[in-house]
């Protein structure tokens, strides 16, 4: 099942690759102008940074939100709250198999499963999010104000085996802990 999932959410997102838009009702997301910033946590702080939508679109029917479907580019993954040496130590270390694993795991993929209306232009969605190969479903509100849309999500990193300084995994870490859950923000333009 996890492997046809995956098969499915690749076919789509190949499909999609430099199209505007399909059909007049699946609208391509402008990755140029599209950004997703994430924010981890420790006990001593937190880190801030970004990673770059590969592609992705949104699926409408008469102007409402119906679907959605983003494939994201994690060898981009990086800090922008650091600079220099540090800034390429934590971005060396994020691409490696103690977090993200990008030379394995390259992309991860986002499938909208079921989207309902909210509110006037918010809705409530649910996803398949696959990060190393793993999918678990996740859910988070999406707002659309034109040819703009946001979402802001929680990710629990334990559930996609990202374990380094985790609680979860390891005790007696004290102030070397990383909280698990991080902060998606997705600012979308299609």
């Amino acid at each position: 099942m996890k492997t046809t999932l995956l098969s499915l959410a690749l076919t789509l997102t190949f499909s999609l690759a430099g199209a505007n838009t399909i059909d007049g009702e699946k609208k391509a997301v402008k990755t140029e102008s599209s950004t997703v910033t994430w924010k981890a946590y420790k006990v001593t702080g937190s880190h801030t940074g970004t990673v770059a939508l590969q592609s992705g679109a949104l699926m409408f029917d008469d102007g409402t939100l119906t679907g959605g479907e983003f494939t994201v580019d994690m060898t981009t993954i990086g800090a922008t709250d650091l600079e220099g040496g540090m800034k390429g130590k934590l971005d060396g270390h994020l691409k490696s198999g103690d977090f993200f694993g990008v030379e394995n795991h390259p992309t991860s993929t986002l499938v909208f499963t079921k989207v309902e209306a909210s509110g006037k232009n918010s809705y409530k969605v649910t996803g398949d999010l696959t990060i190393k190969n793993i999918t678990k479903a996740v859910t988070f509100d999406v707002s659309i104000y034109g040819s703009k849309a946001t979402a802001t999500l929680k990710v629990d990193r334990a559930e996609y085996d990202v374990r380094y300084g985790s609680g979860s995994f390891f005790d007696n870490l004290g102030d070397k802990t990383i909280y698990d859950e991080f902060d998606l923000v997705v600012d979308l333009e299609f």
